[in-house]
């Protein structure tokens, strides 16, 4: 079976041909990445109007790549949600046109969801183990979510509260002068680093539990089972903050780079720490035995290098998207959504679908 699949939720104008949700005929990415530099983030208005004059190209060249026409695809999956509404609209009216006038199945895509299921891409599938402990990290969304088995439905068991990793990496590279996106600058520095700044790690305890701790120790005991978790929720708007206060009261001549590596070090670790110690405990509470990575931040190597030692300490298999462009926003894995929701869903697919941020998987 072979869907088509459209991604436009944010700056990536994507479209793809996956068959049997796992076989990439064809994955193609607009990237809006050099207009955004410019203003150092995504300016919503402006990414909205280039996916609308790059949107029908890139599908044309997805469909020419799978060596596909167009009458061979059974389905059109789109990402309908969360995301910038005038970005999605862009998707979502074009997948509602090309359903209506030929008829074929429109199946509408939680965004994260389909981050979800972009471990499945180019994989061998049929080999998985559940239950699954998914992190998804990115730029709009932290995400803890459980996979009982194969055709049950997502349980999320963890969300971030404020910022979210990949937004953080973004905001703090501003901060000490990196650019856009921020993720690859601080991991590129941070490895340059002598000195990383001990930067707070937000574990969401009570107070009267933790204060006799500093943060990093919080995190040791937390896995050793010492202090108990109170929930799997992230927040990494105070990290952020705290990076604000100590760029703001340096000296202007100490800004040099030998302080922008120890800042972004230091940033980097706290992130990694609490990603990863939360989903190390979530694959212990669950009894998980695979650990998959997805979402933007999934391309980070410091939070690869962790995950996949605890997974180790656990016994058990870690995953992350198989190729880089399957980290960042793209098609191929929302038609790998609609796949599994084709397959495993007794809903009735409409032929004409809205933008809803709130969508349920």
């Amino acid at each position: 079976m072979k869907i088509l699949g459209i991604e436009t939720s944010c700056d990536e104008t994507a479209a793809a041909v996956v068959e049997d949700g796992s076989r990439v005929l064809a994955n193609v990415v607009a990237s809006q990445i050099a207009l955004h530099r410019k203003t150092g983030g995504v300016v919503p208005e402006v990414a909205a109007r280039t996916h609308v004059g790059k949107i029908i190209p890139v599908i044309e060249e997805a469909l020419r790549k799978a060596k596909t026409r167009f009458s061979e695809i059974k389905a059109i999956a789109v990402a309908a949600g969360p995301g910038l509404n005038s970005s999605l609209l862009a998707g979502v009216i074009t997948a509602n046109t090309l359903a209506g006038v030929s008829g074929k199945k429109l199946i509408p895509v939680n965004h994260i969801f389909a981050h979800v299921r972009s471990n499945w891409l180019e994989r061998d599938t049929k080999s998985f183990k559940y239950p699954i402990i998914v992190l998804t990290a990115s730029g709009g969304h932290n995400e803890l979510v459980l996979l009982k088995n194969a055709k049950s439905k997502p349980k999320l068991i963890g969300e971030t509260l404020d910022d979210a990793a990949g937004e953080a990496f973004d905001k703090v590279a501003r901060l000490i002068g990196l650019p856009y996106p921020g993720g690859p600058e601080i991991q590129r520095i941070s490895q340059q680093a002598k000195n990383p700044e001990n930067l707070p790690r937000a574990w969401l305890l009570p107070k009267d539990i933790a204060r006799n701790f500093d943060s990093v120790e919080v995190g040791e005991r937390l896995r050793s089972g010492k202090m108990q978790l109170r929930n799997f929720d992230f927040s990494f708007s105070g990290l952020k903050s705290e990076v604000r206060r100590r760029t703001t009261t340096m000296k202007h001549e100490a800004r040099n780079m030998k302080q922008k590596r120890n800042i972004a070090a230091g940033f980097q670790e706290s992130v990694v720490d609490v990603l990863a110690t939360k989903t190390f405990l979530a694959a212990k509470k669950f009894k998980a035995k695979e650990i998959h990575l997805a979402g933007g931040v999934s391309a980070n190597l410091a939070l690869r290098e962790r995950l996949s030692g605890y997974a180790g300490e656990l016994n058990i298999i870690f995953r992350h998207p198989e190729k880089f462009a399957f980290c960042t926003d793209n098609a191929a894995m929302v038609a790998a959504a609609g796949y599994w929701l084709a397959q495993n869903s007794r809903k009735k697919w409409s032929k004409m679908i809205t933008v809803n941020p709130n969508l349920a998987i």
